[in-house]
């Protein structure tokens, strides 16, 4: 008897589709060939003067960048734009985190250009000590103003320099006047030493404070209250009115102990409510009238020099530190001087004088 002819498997493997190869040669190829080269020098500040934002955006990237390989480009994108800048005016805005300021300068902002200006604004935002990242959310809390044609918002991560402000802030400023902006708003982060770093680069100073929260005392600080030329009760709106008022009383009573300003300038006190933008013209004719004085008086145009010379001794130190902790001998042994300072074998300062010699000596030959 024959046996039965076999049935097929209802399971069984048909031949498939191969899959496609994971790095298409001719897709990369096309890619390559499409993509935006970095423009040149030459043509980011023609870019800059054109008032490009984009070319702006990229330009400040190039100085705030860390690569040496960048600062060669950045410096001869901003010895291009130079003759075009300090056709400006420079705020300085800071204050306590919590006190609204980047709703307040998002409310100033509006109100300017509303009058005609452009306005740059320079947010430094704090970077973490830990993970080192910053959060640069200054453009979503200013919703209004970063739609705004005549204002450019451009958030920036403090890094690890001193007091917080961006490594170049200052070269930013330049750039940002080169592109016509001619009212340059510089958010602190508002803590550490801040405060001092951006008043060395901005021409009128602003002290933002809240009533209502125990820091009218707490303000009143010889040190912050001598760099302001203006202190601004923040948040003066609804049952808060009559407190900010009172602080208002309080801090006046306070810039009377001061001495004098080399400018001859008396700061002034007021009130606003960013929220529902009340108080924000008066802020505006106490800083043009600041502006028509020192101009008068001709205080404005030696600040911006002594401001100059400043920050030319501030970057020799900051690229004579640079190189020092470039160096590969500096690096082989910086290691080794740090464990035995650690291990108390040799004294900070000895350690620091041996690295400082072995610079210094390598420098001669």
């Amino acid at each position: 008897m024959s046996s039965p002819n076999k049935q097929s498997s209802s399971l069984h493997e048909k031949a498939g589709i191969s899959p496609p190869e994971i790095i298409n040669v001719s897709a990369i190829t096309e890619i390559q060939k499409n993509r935006r080269q970095q423009p040149s020098a030459e043509e980011l500040i023609a870019g800059i003067l054109d008032k490009n934002r984009t070319a702006l955006s990229r330009a400040i990237t190039l100085v705030e960048s860390t690569n040496p390989e960048h600062t060669e480009k950045a410096n001869e994108v901003i010895k291009g734009c130079l003759p075009f800048a300090n056709k400006s005016i420079r705020i300085g805005i800071t204050g306590v985190p919590g006190v609204g300021k980047s709703t307040f300068i998002e409310a100033f902002g509006t109100f300017l250009t509303h009058l005609g200006k452009k306005v740059a604004v320079l947010a430094v935002d704090p970077s973490s000590s830990l993970s080192h990242g910053s959060i640069l959310g200054d453009k979503t809390r200013m919703e209004e103003l970063v739609k705004d044609e005549n204002a450019f918002i451009r958030p920036s991560a403090s890094g690890d320099t001193l007091g917080g402000v961006a490594r170049k802030t200052r070269e930013s400023i330049i750039l940002c006047e080169a592109a016509g902006y001619d009212t340059i708003i510089i958010e602190t982060v508002g803590v550490g030493q801040s405060e001092t770093a951006v008043h060395s680069m901005v021409d009128f100073f602003l002290l933002l404070k809240i009533s209502g929260a125990g820091d009218e005392l707490q303000g009143i600080k010889r040190g912050i209250m001598e760099m302001a030329d203006a202190i601004v009760i923040n948040k003066a709106d609804g049952d808060n009115i009559k407190k900010a008022n009172q602080a208002k009383l309080e801090f006046n009573r306070a810039l009377h102990l001061f001495p004098p300003k080399k400018s001859n300038w008396q700061p002034k006190v007021t009130t606003c409510s960013a929220i529902i933008k009340d108080g924000i013209s008066d802020i505006w004719d106490t800083i043009s009238t600041y502006f028509e004085m020192t101009n008068e008086t001709g205080f404005f145009q030696k600040k911006r020099k002594d401001q100059n010379h400043f920050w030319m001794m501030e970057t020799i130190n900051e690229q004579l530190k640079l190189n020092f902790y470039n160096q590969p001998e500096i690096i082989s042994q910086l290691e080794q001087n740090k464990k035995a300072v650690q291990n108390d074998e040799i004294s900070p300062f000895a350690a620091a004088q041996n690295l400082l010699k072995l610079y210094f000596n390598k420098g001669s030959k």
